[in-house]
């Protein structure tokens, strides 16, 4: 690969809780020789219902030490968007079963520090294998690249092609793009006006005219398969031995072990529980 290609650019978005995610999906990344420049957007918010409080700068430091640790060039920049995301509030869309730090992502076009092309994933994504070829693709009149919801895409469809609903829990993103068509800007408007079951992945799926649909492996959201590159552990549905609604997340390692039957992440989340006591040492006081 070329030298000018080895800089890969990532988006996290999330309060404090999700640190835990963020640090396992920066260990998986650091397995592999990318000079990696990580961006988290957090934010200070409160609903009717619950206070949020955002993404800590003590989680931050951790991060970027193991960053440093690995290369030096390595980077993570924490940006707190609490006056850009008041400007123009969600308002229908913050009472939903998801945070409201899950539709912060759709700010991005409006941060100087995001760089042009830059990988957005949620905090509950482990990376497998290597993303560069993902990563590097070309992008020209793209707005942004992503995988179809596992689900979703038997229920949702906006375009001509049978399967169009994208989840967007991995998103390779083209923001130079993304701001001349107004995507964003125009989803951002339509979750202030309109309430939605997925707001934020709803109203993407709904305004994009410019996506391109990615292969199942960059974004396996149902069970492993020898070809998974980027495993996405989604809320879904089991059928049996009853039909029932399974939510683990790689950071209950315990469930991921007895309820998932999966030991391919041992040796990461072993590293990411001997870290753990660091990312919150006030718990151990």
């Amino acid at each position: 690969m070329k030298e000018k290609n080895k800089r890969m650019n990532i988006l996290f978005c999330g309060d404090a809780n999700a640190e835990d995610g963020v640090l396992i999906t920066t260990l998986s990344l650091l397995k592999y020789k990318h000079e990696l420049h990580l961006y988290i957007l957090t934010m200070t918010t409160s609903s009717q219902t619950k206070q949020y409080h955002p993404f800590s700068e003590h989680a931050v430091a951790l991060i970027e030490h193991l960053l440093k640790e690995k290369n030096p060039h390595n980077s993570v920049q924490l940006i707190d968007i609490t006056d850009l995301y008041q400007k123009q509030a969600p308002s229908p869309n913050q009472e939903t079963r998801f945070t409201p730090y899950a539709m912060i992502r759709l700010f991005a076009d409006e941060i100087p520090a995001l760089p042009d092309r830059i990988l957005y994933l949620d905090n509950d994504v482990i990376i497998r294998k290597d993303i560069t070829d993902f990563y590097n693709q070309n992008l020209e009149k793209i707005e942004f690249v992503g995988v179809l919801d596992f689900f979703g895409r038997w229920f949702f469809h906006n375009q001509w092609r049978i399967f169009d609903y994208i989840n967007s829990g991995v998103l390779l993103l083209n923001l130079k793009y993304i701001k001349q068509t107004r995507l964003f800007a125009r989803v951002r408007h339509l979750m202030s006006t309109k309430k939605m079951f997925f707001p934020d992945q709803t109203a993407l799926n709904k305004l994009a005219k410019h996506k391109k649909i990615a292969p199942q492996r960059y974004n396996e959201q149902r069970k492993l398969h020898k070809n998974t590159v980027i495993q996405h552990f989604t809320t879904t549905f089991r059928f049996i031995p009853y039909f029932h609604i399974l939510t683990v997340k790689p950071w209950d390692v315990d469930r991921v072990h007895s309820v998932l039957h999966l030991h391919e992440y041992d040796e990461l989340l072993n590293e990411y529980l001997k870290l753990k006591p660091q990312l919150h040492p006030e718990k151990n006081k």
